[in-house]
This record gives C-alpha cells, structure tokens and sequence, in this order.
C-alpha cells in the first residue's frame, strides 16, 4: 500500500463573474488571482481560474465576456454555478438600467434558483462614482427576497476590497 494522503480532497466549488462590458470583470479576476493589473482586452468566450483562498475553500471562476452579442450565451455558463458575482461599473450612471435588466435576466433563469448573489460596485474609487446605496436602488436589489444576496464597493484598479469580495463568496457558499 502507497503512503496515506494528509490532504483530504476539497470540491471546488463554481463560482460565475458576470456583468456589461467593461466593468472590471477580467481586472478584478486577476488582480485578485496574480496580485497585480494587468492589462486586459474585452472578454471574448470567458476566462477561469482557480482560486485557494485558504486551506478549506477553493473557488473556480468563470469570468464571461459581457459585449451585448456575449449575452445570449450566459445562460449556458449558469447550469454548475454555486454563486454568482455580479459586476457593474459604479461611474457608469448612464448603464445601470441595462446593468439592471442584465442582473435580472440572470436571475431569472431555472439554474439559478437559491444561487447566492453578490454584487460588486466596481470604480468605487472614482469621484463621480455612485455609493453602495444609490447602486443598490438602481439595480433594485431589495426586489431579491427569494436569495442571499450582498452588495459591495471595491476597485479592481486599486485592489480596494477585492479580496474582502471573495471571501464573502465564500460566506454566501457557507450560508446558501
């Protein structure tokens, strides 16, 4: 017989970054995965990584490419998804109504029953960027009584609150 394995396996569980175009999505993956900017290009398909962020919770996340003519296919990346994060650009004022429509669009589909939502005001740093609160209200996030949900600032850019996003995507994991 071969050596014990100490390492008792851990599911990965699968995490679904979504959002419009340009809202930080890629940036924020992986800044949050190499711990630095890197200069991104518009999502086109996804991008995945696998993220420990400790000894106990390991996260596979999909980035998908939010263009108008990616968002037909997002349904197809909802059928394993445990959590999802919802990215919008807190400086973009004149998108939130179609950041809005999007986030519900998503919500409404069969698989993502009980799914665990949370919502990042990416920008936050930004002078002319909205509060938590005004985002909130813009997204109607107070409609979502049937789910778990959080909303958050951060900035991808700075690294402000990105890693405080991810271990709340574990929190709601635990919870859901």
């Amino acid at each position: 017989m071969g050596p014990m394995l100490s390492k008792k396996f851990l599911k990965t569980q699968q995490v679904v970054l979504m959002g419009l175009d340009s809202s930080g999505k890629s940036t924020l993956l992986y800044r949050l995965h190499r711990g630095v900017v890197m200069e991104t290009l518009p999502t086109i398909g996804f991008n995945v990584v696998t993220l420990e962020l400790d000894k106990k919770t390991t996260l596979t996340v999909w980035d998908i490419g939010g263009q108008g003519s990616m968002r037909a296919n997002w349904r197809y990346y909802l059928e394993e998804c445990e959590a999802l994060v919802f990215v919008v650009d807190a400086a973009d004022r004149a998108r939130m109504d179609e950041a809005s429509k999007a986030l519900k669009k998503i919500l409404k589909d069969q698989n993502m029953t009980d799914v665990p939502l949370l919502v990042l005001a990416n920008k936050s740093d930004l002078p002319d960027a909205m509060t938590v609160s005004e985002v909130s209200k813009q997204l109607d996030m107070e409609s979502y009584k049937d789910r778990v949900w959080e909303i958050q600032a951060c900035s991808a850019l700075k690294g402000l609150g990105v890693q405080q996003a991810f271990r709340s995507v574990a929190k709601l994991l635990q919870i859901k």
